[in-house]
C-alpha cells in the first residue's frame, strides 16, 4: 500500500519491534513489480509439506524479536535493499517446526527497505510486526482477524486507474499505529514524522509508498488463514537484512 493519508485514508501506528513507517493514504503503491518464479500462490505438494525448525532465511536478529507464541508468521523477502520486487511466503508453526502453505510475487515499497523509516520516504520497514486487524472497501470475505468494511478506504479519484483497487482488501502491519482499531485509525503512538499506515493490500503491479501488496487471490487467502489465536505476525525485509545475526 502506500503511505496512508490522503485525507480520507489515515493508517494508525504501534506494536513495532523495529523503525519503520508509511506516509499518507495517497503514496501507498508505485515502483517494479515482482519476479514471476517465487511463488504462485497455489504452492505445491513439497512446498506444503516443507518443515523447519525455523522460517528459511531469517537471521537470529529478527527470529528473537517473534514473539513465542507466535504460530503464523507472513514472511515478506525483499529481492534487495533498494528493490521494490518481493516474496511473501505463510508459514504456520506445527510442533517443533514451521511449516510452509504459501508463497506469491509482491511488492514493496518502491525504494526498498529501512531500518529507520520516516514518513514519505517511500521505504519498507525492516522489522517484526504483529498482524490484528483488517479491513477494506469490500464486505468481509471470511475473515478471522477483525474486519472493518467501509467506503472510506475508498482511493482518491485522481489515482491512477491501477490503483483504484488497492484497498479493497488490508491488513493493516502493526507499525506506529494502535492496535485493536481499524486500520484507518490515524492515531501514530511514535509521532506523525514515523509514518503509518502501512498495510498489506491489493497489488496494482508496482512498487508501494511503503506497504506490501500482492494479489487478490492472495489477500482472500490471508484474510481467511490468519488467525488471531495463532497470534500472526509479519517478518519483512530485504533479504540479506532477514539473514543478518546480531552483532557478537
Amino acid at each position: 500500500m502506500r503511505t496512508s493519508g490522503a485525507g480520507r485514508i489515515r493508517g494508525a501506528a504501534v506494536g513495532v519491534l523495529l523503525l519503520a513507517g508509511c506516509g499518507a493514504l495517497t503514496a501507498c503503491g508505485q515502483s517494479p513489480s515482482h519476479p514471476q518464479g517465487h511463488g504462485q500462490g497455489q504452492g505445491d505438494q513439497a512446498a506444503r509439506a516443507d518443515r523447519t525448525r525455523y522460517p528459511p532465511g531469517i537471521g537470529r536478529w529478527l527470529r528473537d524479536r517473534v514473539p513465542g507464541r507466535a504460530r503464523q508468521v507472513v514472511a515478506v523477502y525483499g529481492e534487495s535493499v533498494t528493490s521494490a520486487r518481493s516474496t511473501v511466503v505463510l508459514y504456520e508453526r506445527q510442533g517443533s517446526g514451521w511449516r510452509r502453505l504459501r508463497s506469491w510475487p509482491a511488492h514493496n515499497g518502491r525504494r526498498g527497505w529501512t531500518t529507520a523509516h520516516r514518513e514519505g520516504d517511500r521505504r519498507s520497514p525492516v522489522g517484526v510486526f504483529t498482524l490484528s486487524d483488517a479491513g477494506g472497501v469490500l464486505p468481509d470475505p471470511g475473515a478471522r482477524l477483525p474486519y472493518s468494511a467501509s467506503s472510506a478506504f475508498t482511493p482518491p479519484s485522481y489515482w491512477p486507474t491501477p490503483k483504484h483497487h488497492d484497498f479493497d482488501y488490508v491488513i493493516a502491519i502493526d507499525y506506529n499505529r494502535v492496535r485493536g482499531t481499524s486500520p484507518l485509525d490515524p492515531r501514530r503512538p511514535l509521532g506523525q514524522s514515523r509514518g503509518g499506515g502501512i498495510w498489506i493490500h491489493l497489488d496494482h503491479g508496482s512498487g508501494t509508498s511503503a506497504c506490501v501488496s500482492v494479489s487478490r487471490s492472495a489477500m482472500t487467502y490471508l484474510l481467511r488463514t490468519l488467525d488471531p489465536a495463532l497470534h500472526p505476525v509479519v517478518v519483512m525485509g530485504d533479504r540479506r537484512s532477514l539473514a543478518a545475526q546480531p552483532t557478537p
